[in-house]
């Protein structure tokens, strides 16, 4: 068959056989139908214009050797994240594209035949790379030849779709060296197998090279780069997390990493935020796994994370029993507690391969007298053995002690992270510890304790020498600092009288009075390092805060709370800011100001607001933020004029973007951070309606290993309050998911948790929204004002979510990062709710609607409600 290119065929004498044949014309936007196909020179761009798929030549590559690929497009780099024909370019003739001979050009097209495949030919008409859909596969879904269709989607995914929708084959299961937003790297639970991103052969050859990363096979909890069979390098051992995020400042970039477990199959995928520039994740021909993203001020792909990161990170350094301390500044081999080098001459010379040995002997078998050292901050070795049905960390430890060979041992959790449900997952090792690392707090990767069988009584010694080791110096430099910091105390001490009244707003190292109560203020308001254009504010004084608010003028106030009043400030220059003035009558005093200024300078997520500077003179207090155009989001949300503004996307985008703010402040922040008071008027917009938390007066810290805590004082907002804490002082982050469950309620809705309108007779929203749900009438709960704009295969996703986060035992509501994964995945299975708790004010005053108030214990009633 011979194969010709034009959008019309002109009739002429020498192309009369030509009509006898099939017509191909070029394709347009970003579909390929029958009839069409795709030469050099052309390309489908995908409907948002993201990506391009076409003929190229890789920069250093002969211009005549060209490979049907996928690319970004508007990008002045031509960035190729797949290419089809790997192993086998086809020759195109110089310089017009098209061959000098006789033969047609090479082209992609959709076969004819029963299989519907896309195939590409060369010059010759031979079929050099084909998606090889078997006739059986695609008659099966419902496929007649001739009505398949190729879709290059905005996602960057090739697909091939039947007529009835069905994918018959998509590119990204066949990926070539990049990982891009909505890839998955997996495995099938049945066979065991998955795609790996292979490397390039070299810059110009697109040819698979030696490095390609996957999930291991073995175990489908950690992911590797191998070169060639042999691991290169090793992930940490997956905890239980569905999503972790990290915000990158150098291109404005959060990358949210989730996993996802069901009953087929286990992956790992990843999504950024809105408005982020390309992103993407690369195995390169050197065997880096890395992360690039688009630098669009510089226009180059910016590094954001590479692996291996340091000299003794890749697979096996150390040698066996020994680990990699990645916390030192220039990371090196060391034995594991209770070894020693295997040579102690190679170890002196660098050359760490013969690893460790026991130091000790072991008890021998069946006399216990063994005890484990906990290692924390660990990358486990590779090599474990999973066990399953372990209720604890003491049963784990039982069946390591029970078993004489077994030399270590992990306990973890998953956290209801699978669709099996809870999963306590327990590793042992019973041969040699090898690729063990101390890691830290190093982002993307998840350290664990490592347990490790020793001889009874050496963690008594070990700690002992460690007391002489680290205590005593510690002691004398305490001492030492001790004397200096008296001496500048008594230098300094007649100095800072003067300058009391030149108080500055300074949002590097924040200017405090004694005001503030005990302690170290100083310590307790230091700010994180600012980005440059906050350096502005360096140099302003509490007279610019009296002219830019007009010296705190009604017509200047934009809002009030328990904290005081809320002014719009524009100072010179044009800088226009939000200051909250502390009143002297108000709900909240100096620990609260004290524990905002110190929570929020502290947090950095897009989701957050954003403090500029503190600022206290006498009885003034004042906390400096960026101004929000849109304010609060009840201004809007619960306001039958403007609520219009809020359409579905912007109401779903509103509920992903408080969903991310509080997963950082529960889990990827360096603090654990319960924000106690999460409502609508605490979530501001700004001019693009993106949301940002605001307000933490109220919040709470907690430690590395607490779960929940217990105060005779409860704050927060009726309505908002978790049973839990409203009964009996108990908050947790499930607190905080009951009142993002709410919020997300009101979104859909446009109905405020207290308001008694647009329910029915029900005794307030959770309550309605439940009674619909049990029902089947969810889509009654939606809004009325967007139900054009709205997908209701979200909003439900959405009410559900909802419900199962108000629900009344806070061990069912879901962790935020389960919450982050559903509404960005939303295919997730999940479980149905359980009936929510209804609570009613009783015998108590009630403040205005909107105001904080602080309850007691006596003074509510809960109401179980009886889903029917």
């Amino acid at each position: 068959m011979e194969w010709s290119r034009s959008t019309c065929i002109t009739v002429t004498a020498a192309a009369v056989l030509l009509l006898l044949l099939p017509r191909f014309c070029s394709p347009a936007g970003d579909k390929l139908t029958h009839g069409e196909s795709l030469l050099p020179g052309e390309t489908i761009v995908s409907d948002d214009g993201a990506f391009v798929l076409g003929f190229f030549a890789p920069s250093n590559a002969t211009p005549g050797r060209q490979y049907v690929g996928i690319w970004y497009n508007n990008l002045p780099v031509q960035t190729v994240v797949w290419v089809a024909n790997r192993d086998a370019p086809v020759l195109v003739d110089e310089p017009s594209g098209n061959n000098s001979s006789s033969a047609p050009p090479p082209s992609l097209a959709l076969a004819n035949d029963d299989s519907s495949s896309l195939v590409l030919s060369d010059a010759g008409g031979r079929v050099v790379w084909t998606t090889n859909i078997t006739a059986t596969t695609s008659s099966g879904s419902g496929t007649a030849a001739g009505s398949t269709t190729a879709v290059l989607l905005n996602s960057g995914n090739l697909v091939l779709r039947s007529p009835n929708g069905t994918t018959l084959w998509q590119s990204f299961d066949h990926p070539t060296d990049t990982f891009i937003p909505n890839m998955k790297v997996g495995l099938r639970y049945r066979t065991h197998d998955g795609a790996r991103i292979v490397s390039w052969r070299g810059p110009g050859d697109p040819s698979p090279g030696a490095f390609s990363y996957g999930m291991d096979p073995h175990t489908s909890l950690q992911m590797l780069v191998w070169n060639g069979t042999r691991t290169y390098w090793r992930s940490s051992a997956w905890t239980g997390y569905m999503t972790v995020s990290r915000y990158h400042a150098t291109t404005g970039t959060v990358i949210y990493v989730a996993v996802v477990d069901s009953e087929e199959e286990i992956y790992m995928t990843f999504y950024v935020n809105d408005g982020a520039p390309p992103t993407r994740y690369v195995v390169t021909g050197a065997g880096r796994f890395q992360l690039l993203s688009w630098n669009r001020n510089a226009s180059v792909w910016t590094t954001l994370e590479s692996w291996p990161s340091r000299s003794c990170s890749p697979y096996g350094s150390c040698g066996a029993y020994g680990y990699c301390d990645n916390t030192l500044p220039v990371a090196t081999c060391k034995c594991l507690n209770g070894f020693e080098p295997a040579s102690q001459a190679e170890w002196s010379g660098g050359v760490f391969s013969a690893g460790c040995r026991r130091s000790q002997a072991l008890a021998p078998c069946g006399d216990e007298g063994d005890a484990f050292l906990a290692m924390p901050n660990m990358k486990v070795p590779d090599k474990f053995v999973l066990l399953g049905n372990m209720s604890s960390g003491d049963e784990c430890a039982a069946e390591c002690r029970r078993n004489c060979s077994c030399v270590a041992y992990a306990y973890a959790n998953l956290r209801s992270s699978s669709a099996k449900g809870d999963i306590a997952r327990c590793l042992v090792w019973t041969g040699d510890l090898v690729d063990t690392q101390m890691i830290g707090a190093l982002w993307g990767i998840t350290s664990e304790t490592l347990h490790l069988r020793v001889p009874a009584g050496f963690t008594g010694r070990k700690t002992r020498r460690n007391f002489v080791k680290i205590v005593l110096p510690v002691l004398a430099s305490i001492f030492m600092l001790s004397c200096v910091f008296i001496v500048w105390f008594c230098k300094t001490r007649d100095k800072r009288g003067s300058n009391e009244s030149a108080k500055k707003l300074v949002p590097g190292s924040v200017q405090t009075s004694s005001e503030l109560g005990e302690g170290n203020p100083t310590e307790d308001l230091e700010f994180l390092s600012m980005r440059s254009f906050e350096k502005e504010f360096c140099s302003i004084q509490f007279s610019d805060i009296l002219a830019a608010t007009n010296n705190f003028s009604r017509a200047c106030m934009i809002g009030r709370g328990g904290f005081g009043k809320v002014y719009k400030g524009t100072l010179l220059g044009g800088r226009e800011v939000a200051v909250k003035r502390l009143s002297k009558d108000s709900e909240q005093g100096i620990e609260e100001f004290k524990n905002e200024a110190t929570l929020i300078s502290k947090l950095q997520h897009r989701n957050l607001v954003r403090l500029l500077g503190c600022f206290t003179e006498g009885a003034e207090r004042l906390l400096v933020y960026e101004y929000l155009a849109n304010k609060g989001l009840d201004a809007i949300l619960f306001d039958s004029e403007r609520k219009s503004l809020l359409d579905w996307p912007t109401r779903l985008g509103i509920i992903k973007g408080v969903a991310r703010g509080l997963l950082y402040l529960h889990q990827d922040s360096r603090l654990t951070v319960i924000h106690r008071d999460l409502k609508a008027s605490n979530v501001l917009l700004d001019a693009e309606m993106r949301p940002k938390i605001a307000d933490f007066g109220m919040a709470k810290i907690f430690g590395d290993n607490q779960q929940k805590a217990n105060t005779r004082r409860v704050v927060g907002t009726y309505g908002y309050i978790a049973p839990e804490y409203q009964t009996k002082g108990v908050f947790s982050v499930k607190s905080d998911v009951y009142s993002f469950g709410v919020l997300v309620l009101e979104t859909v809705s446009g109905v405020r948790i207290s308001s008694t309108d647009n329910i029915k007779g029900s005794p307030g929203l959770v309550a309605y929204a439940w009674k619909l749900w049990n029902e089947g009438n969810a889509s009654d709960l939606v809004d009325s004002s967007i139900a054009e704009s709205c997908a209701l295969d979200e909003a439900l996703l959405c009410v559900h979510v909802g419900l199962l986060c108000v629900q009344d035992d806070p061990n069912g509501r879901p962790l935020m990062s389960s919450v982050v994964s559903i509404l960005e995945n939303g295919s997730v299975s999940l479980p149905a709710p359980e009936q929510p708790a209804y609570f009613a004010e009783r015998n108590c005053n009630k403040a205005a609607e909107g105001d904080d108030m602080q309850t007691s214990r006596n003074s509510m009633t809960m109401t179980v409600l009886q889903g029917r």
